[in-house]
């Protein structure tokens, strides 16, 4: 038995029934994603230009304003500014940096489980393909067991009764292998590319956000967070409590030797007298 009728038996005997079983498990799992990545989108929804208006008017206001207003919003762009906001009172150039890696984070978030969706959309035709393939070997290999077990007349007799029942019944499950391959193909290029789509407008909104964050740093370089006052407070206040005890240290020293000179004096007016 060579090489090309050993797996023609295998494909013979499997058929292919097991590609279709395959496929629509792909499918499931590509539904199963489709519905988990809505839900996540529709859950970092908000409304972006009143959310940049509120970022302006906050920041003009209060840096509480603007920290409150971007932990209250759901979206990835609150939270890419909320780490510029983190470490603002260190410059521009930290907040840029923090805004810089949280997108980075965001981008992670958004992408995920997408690459199984466009590579399932890139090779399921294939898959069907393959099914097809496989029917129409069943097809042919019908034919040729009509043909071998007659002869002369009773071949074409036989090969034209096989037609309508094996033949055709194996071209019918080729064609649906197909057409499987593209219904689960369909769906998961479709909704990959909505879902690319969204990333995008996603991240354009958020340099958009960023840079309202960075103007109003680059033109305020005064700009300091609460957090900064109240560091600076926490190491201003040992460094006020080691001056006094300094101070009280020397007074004491200073009052020391006094009573001691005092003392002094005292015992050379006594021996002069």
């Amino acid at each position: 038995m060579d090489l090309v009728e050993w797996l023609q038996r295998i494909m013979v005997g499997f058929g292919a029934a097991w590609v279709m079983w395959l496929m629509i498990g792909l499918s499931v799992i590509s539904v199963a994603i489709i519905l988990e990545r809505a839900w996540f989108f529709w859950s970092l929804r908000d409304d972006l230009g009143v959310l940049a208006r509120d970022l302006r008017a906050s920041l003009d206001d209060s840096v509480e304003a603007a920290i409150k207003r971007m932990e209250a919003s759901p979206s990835a762009e609150a939270a890419v500014v909320s780490a510029g906001l983190a470490v603002a009172h260190k410059g521009p150039e930290a907040a840029e940096e923090a805004m810089a890696g949280a997108t980075a984070l965001q981008r992670m978030k958004l992408e995920r489980r997408l690459a199984y969706l466009g590579t399932l959309g890139n090779n399921a035709p294939f898959i069907g393909l393959f099914g097809t393939v496989i029917g129409v070997v069943m097809a042919f290999d019908e034919l040729g067991k009509a043909a071998v077990n007659t002869t002369g007349a009773q071949a074409a007799q036989a090969a034209q009764a096989a037609a309508p029942q094996a033949v055709m019944s194996s071209i019918a499950e080729a064609l649906v292998a197909t057409a499987v391959g593209l219904a689960v193909a369909i769906p998961a290029v479709a909704f990959n590319n909505f879902f690319q789509r969204m990333i995008k407008a996603t991240l354009a909104n958020t340099e958009a956000l960023t840079r309202i964050l960075l103007s109003h740093l680059k033109a305020n370089p005064s700009f300091v967070v609460p957090g900064e006052g109240l560091a600076a407070h926490a190491v201003e206040k040992p460094r006020k409590a080691a001056k006094v005890a300094e101070s009280r240290a020397t007074g004491g020293t200073a009052k020391k030797a006094a009573s001691e000179k005092a003392a002094s004096d005292e015992a050379d007016g006594e021996e002069e007298s």
